[in-house]
């Protein structure tokens, strides 16, 4: 009795094996050669009229077919390791990997369609948005870190200016440098920050010449604070406070 199938449903001799397997539903580890060959010749002989090119596909499985049905149909081969061949095994293979990437295929066409409900457009924010920046909250910069703390260590700094002066030698007469103004010296404390992003509070202040440079670096260290180009932090009780970058290179 002939299938009632079209050579359009099935795009491979693969396709039409793994087809007869699922509708007998047949172990495809163990398929019943002789009754598979059968249908696939009944299959093949309605294809007389078809497209010779594709109808030479499927012959060349049906010679294969009839090929391990007569195999079958003889003793059992041996291999060198001494066991026995099942002449199924190969077309078993091709017939796993097919199944593999056929639902493989499946999914991806899944998914392709599913991507294909979605519809994607260009941001459009306004550049009032794009520009807002979020207002500085001072206590978060502080972290913790009162300005009582940072008098401490202000006046530390300034008792070791103090060491640093020769009682004899600070009585002469000296040629005064101008120093340095405020904003002067918040640009180079930002240069500074800029080159190195996590550095020591109290470093910063020693490496001053003066009591004057001492004076208007804590304050632009305050300055640049409030701005939200800093934050100062403090991770333990009594110990050393630390200054973080917030800016980043032009």
């Amino acid at each position: 009795m002939g299938i009632p199938v079209k050579l359009q449903v099935f795009e491979g001799p693969l396709d039409l094996l793994l087809h007869l397997i699922e509708k007998n539903k047949v172990n495809i580890y163990d398929i019943p050669i002789v009754e598979i060959t059968d249908q696939y010749m009944e299959y093949i002989h309605q294809m007389e009229r078809e497209d010779l090119n594709v109808v030479s596909e499927f012959m060349v499985m049906a010679a294969t077919l009839i090929s391990i049905k007569c195999r079958m149909l003889l003793p059992k081969e041996v291999n060198e390791e001494g066991e026995e061949e099942d002449p199924r095994d190969e077309l078993v293979r091709q017939l796993l990997e097919y199944k593999m990437y056929k639902y493989m295929s499946y999914e991806l066409r899944d998914r392709m369609a599913e991507a294909a409900k979605h519809i994607y457009k260009l941001p459009s924010v306004p550049k009032e948005v794009l520009s807002y920046r979020e207002p500085v909250d001072t206590a978060q910069l502080l972290d913790g870190l009162t300005l009582e703390k940072l008098n401490e260590i202000f006046k530390s700094v300034m008792r070791r200016q103090e060491d640093k002066l020769d009682p004899i030698r600070s009585k002469f007469g000296k040629i005064q440098q101008e120093e340095v103004s405020l904003p002067d010296k918040m640009t180079e404390v930002e240069e500074y920050a800029l080159c190195h992003s996590r550095f020591s509070f109290r470093n910063l202040l020693k490496r001053q010449a003066s009591k004057v440079q001492v004076i208007v670096t804590f304050l632009a260290i305050l300055e640049l604070m409030k701005m939200g180009k800093i934050l100062i932090r403090q991770e333990q009780i009594f110990g050393e406070i630390e200054i973080e970058s917030r800016m980043e290179r032009g």
